[in-house]
């Protein structure tokens, strides 16, 4: 049985993230006091109280994630005996949850992981005036198709597939306009679902070149290290452990399609049948199992999750 560990992004988060883990293993609790610590602020607090309105905004999201993630790894680490190098053949991470990836990989520090997602995710969100950029779901579509919906509702605007994100979704992305109008093709096209997203900035488009830039500047601030398992990277839906591909993956990734679908096949292609989902929700859990024929998906984000990881290595 190969395995692979995979690591959410934003739409996994809610009111109430990690606090179980926080309340139930030292090693978790002190990602969280470390995550604080860095970033100068009482995260943790608006994490596991809210309001839902302050968790949501892009900069609190992203390092609440990372944290998430890191803290349910640290305890899989501690109380488990997981040793990623030794388990799993490959690491992959959902847009910001590249960065947990790393993190967990060792090619990134903790603090390194949460500062940097801090700046991006103020980054995205200044990159376009609120009200200008939006994204939607389409539902029941392939990614071909969805790009087709998306240059026909352009006209001159931007709009893009975003997330290729498996099991019929796709998300697009751009000027608001645009993604209304995509929308609008789309259930003119008989696409079983199209919806608008609440999200606050056209994420994973060309409007978010202003955050790669950013990005770029704020990467080349820390060191990058191989990881010690081979990472799945977004923008390429394949492995590579060189740190330098791997920088550029990131600032490239927040402006580009975030090939989820592929990464998801490459991985079950080449053997990998069981994915653990480590940290907030169970989103991606979900769509592996909608991807790839008979894999496996395995959310670790509570401690009764941890518990029932012990289980089945006993």
């Amino acid at each position: 049985m190969s395995v692979a560990f995979l690591f959410p992004g934003q739409g996994s988060q809610a009111v109430g993230m990690g606090k179980a883990l926080a309340g139930s293993f030292q090693s978790a609790r002190e990602v969280f006091d470390e995550v604080d610590s860095v970033l100068g602020d009482r995260l943790s607090t608006i994490m596991w109280e809210g309001p839902i309105e302050k968790l949501t905004l892009t900069e609190n999201t992203q390092p609440a994630l990372v944290a998430v993630s890191m803290a349910a790894m640290r305890v899989l680490v501690t109380e488990a005996g997981v040793d990623l190098k030794r388990v799993a053949q490959f690491v992959a991470g959902h847009s910001v949850g590249e960065y947990a990836a790393l993190a967990a990989t060792g090619a990134l520090s903790l603090a390194d992981a949460v500062r940097l997602v801090r700046a991006r995710g103020r980054a995205m969100q200044q990159a376009v005036p609120v009200g200008v950029g939006a994204m939607a779901a389409l539902i029941g579509v392939e990614y071909d198709q969805a790009a087709a919906i998306a240059s026909e509702a352009a006209q001159g605007e931007i709009v893009a597939a975003a997330n290729d994100n498996g099991g019929g979704q796709v998300v697009v992305s751009g000027h608001k306009a645009a993604v209304e109008r995509a929308v609008e093709v789309a259930k003119a096209k008989g696409v079983r679902r199209a919806m608008m997203l609440p999200v606050s900035a056209p994420f994973h488009s060309a409007l978010m070149q202003p955050a790669s830039d950013v990005m770029r500047t704020e990467l080349a601030k820390v060191t990058v290290r191989p990881p010690s398992v081979p990472l799945v990277a977004n923008v390429l839906a394949a492995p590579t452990s060189d740190p330098a591909q791997i920088v550029r993956g990131l600032v490239d990734q927040v402006a580009g399609t975030v090939r989820w679908r592929e990464s998801i096949l490459f991985m079950a292609q080449r053997g990998v049948t069981t994915f653990y989902e480590v940290g907030s929700g169970k989103v991606l859990s979900g769509l592996v199992k909608r991807i790839a024929d008979g894999a496996i998906g395995i959310s670790i984000g509570t401690p009764e999750d941890i518990a029932a990881y012990n289980l089945t290595r006993s």
